[in-house]
């Protein structure tokens, strides 16, 4: 049994309708932030459990779940001739799998009319009982927000019928390792996660040491002694005056206890053991074990890579044959789990690096940059490390010394491969610029990039003139149509010298010197407190 698929509308940053298609074992989730990661692992665990942040949310109900554009839309038309009906959050899942209990949530009651097992969980204006108090407010113009009190929240089955999260036999464990709540000095998540593991025999057994604990504390002489003074010297009631513990709750070990590791207080070891130790114990509660749907809400908080790679590991070993759903903004746990199982977000929209043309590339790409331009706000994509040292320095002249990341623009270096990295920005409208040397042929430039002529998240920049001339120095060939010859065709020899620090005679010399030291060139021109002049092809690339 497994979650086929979700489907979201209004709740939080999903106003219209958003769908997600779910692999039957692992699901990597990444987009940037504020791209509904964290809503979409919610959603789901509201959908399943009736539960947000630990609580029901029928008891927690706020307007602010609402997506904030449909609840404006929503306030704003009140005033109008034409009001819009109160709007509802709604979460849908369907099941696949074959089994008695999902025939039982079998039916076509789901937004897309089909026969399919699955639930709608909704919060939704209850008309039956509060249509009239609620013609009343807005006939008054009173609304400001969406009447949350007029609301109930509802779950059913795809065979119409009320149901309950016991009635779903899917179960979901939702894991946020990075939340920190103190209660009396104790981690209140690590607390009730141990008490999850204990069978009801050994909470009994803890809860009776820790009665017969505070038995001791009140019969001790010293205490009794004290209270006898309060008595006397307060003289705030005719009746006795002390001091003592709790002994009226059973349960009230579970926030008086600290959890300890190596005997230290868990709140005071580091924070990445902190995130592995609260998610490896979530995961081995007696009901998270029996969760067929792992909610993980990015693991790599805190940690090393080293630690973070045990901790994947630890999870696909032992939970591997379950429908894992993570989200992260770490590259290294997406390459780590690979990126067949990857969903990237971005502005509502799903891309699936697995049905791209390119996704070979880049599953084989070295190192753990393949989300780079996923997460990027825009991205100009460059050959090799020089060109990209020349691009954050041109920017940074042209931006009172900006970097570009500063305002969400990624320089990337790749190689050759620009038509696989235009394929994902593409199919993710990501605004990307490509700066490419001409190499003495505009035309083949013209003819690599024509499918992306036109496109508005494309622009491909290069210089259209042809320089003539072309160096030979032991046996390797330099051409007048790369970076370096262009940088001195906008430059004078002097002032690339002293950039440089080199004492070239002739504008050849230059051009050896800079072709056979392109990193050190560039690093010089990134660091120079010079200024130089650049290409028009690299000021468009910039200009974005």
């Amino acid at each position: 049994m497994r979650i086929a698929k979700v489907k979201i509308t209004n709740f939080k940053c999903y106003e219209d309708t958003f769908t997600l298609a779910l692999n039957d074992g692992l699901n990597v989730i990444v987009g940037g932030n504020e791209s509904g990661k964290t809503t979409i692992l919610e959603a789901i665990h509201l959908a399943l459990t009736g539960l947000l942040h630990g609580r029901p949310l029928k008891n927690d109900l706020t307007s602010y779940l609402f997506n904030l554009a449909a609840q404006t839309k929503y306030v704003q038309s009140l005033v109008t001739g034409s009001p819009l009906p109160p709007p509802a959050i709604t979460i849908e899942l369907f099941f696949s799998g074959d089994s008695s209990e999902l025939a039982e949530l079998e039916g076509d009651g789901n937004s897309e009319k089909i026969k399919a097992s699955g639930v709608v969980y909704r919060v939704e204006f209850d008309e039956e009982n509060y249509r009239g108090p609620y013609e009343a407010l807005v006939a008054v113009g009173e609304l400001t927000s969406i009447p949350v009190e007029y609301y109930k929240v509802t779950m059913r089955s795809f065979a119409r019928r009320g149901i309950t999260s016991r009635s779903i036999p899917i179960k979901s464990a939702l894991i946020d390792s990075s939340s920190t709540r103190l209660q009396n000095g104790s981690d209140v998540y690590v607390s009730r996660i141990i008490r999850d593991l204990l069978e009801e025999t050994e909470r009994a057994s803890i809860s009776q040491a820790h009665r017969r604990l505070k038995e001791a504390f009140v019969e001790d002489k010293n205490l009794q002694l004290i209270n006898e003074r309060i008595t006397k010297s307060a003289r705030i009631s005719q009746k006795s005056v002390s001091i003592s513990v709790d002994l009226s709750s059973q349960t009230a070990w579970e926030s008086s206890l600290m959890t300890y590791i190596d005997l230290v207080p868990f709140q005071y070891i580091g924070k990445g053991e902190q995130c592995v130790i609260k998610t490896k114990l979530a995961l081995s509660t007696k009901k998270n074990v029996e969760a067929t749907a792992i909610l993980l809400e990015e693991p790599e908080n805190h940690l090393s890579h080293a630690r973070l790679n045990e901790l994947i590991a630890d999870l696909t070993d032992r939970h591997g044959q379950k429908q894992i759903v993570i989200s992260t903004h770490s590259s290294f746990v997406a390459n780590k789990l690979g990126l067949d199982h990857l969903i990237v977000l971005r502005d509502g929209k799903v891309v699936r690096i697995s049905e791209l043309e390119a996704s070979d590339f880049f599953k084989k790409l070295a190192g753990y940059d393949t989300l780079r331009l996923a997460l990027a706000y825009k991205a100009i994509l460059v050959e090799g490390d020089s060109d990209e040292l020349v691009i954050q320095r041109a920017y940074m002249d042209a931006n009172g010394g900006r970097i570009p990341i500063q305002d969400g623009i990624d320089v990337i270096s790749v190689g050759t491969a620009f038509l696989r990295f235009l394929e994902l920005a593409t199919a993710l409208k990501i605004p990307v610029t490509v700066v490419t040397d001409n190499d003495g042929d505009t035309d083949a430039i013209e003819r690599k990039y024509t499918a992306y002529k036109g496109d508005p998240f494309v622009k491909i920049c290069f210089d259209p003139v042809v320089d003539s001339g072309s160096l030979t120095v032991k046996g390797k060939a330099f051409n007048y149509n790369t970076l370096e010859p262009k940088l001195l065709k906008a430059n004078s020899l002097a002032t690339l010298n002293k950039v440089l620090g080199v004492s070239a005679r002739t504008d050849d010399d230059l051009r050896i010197h800079m072709q056979a030291n392109k990193t050190e060139s560039a690093l010089s021109i990134f660091s120079s407190t010079t200024a130089i002049a650049y290409p028009d092809y690299i000021k468009r690339a910039i200009a974005l």
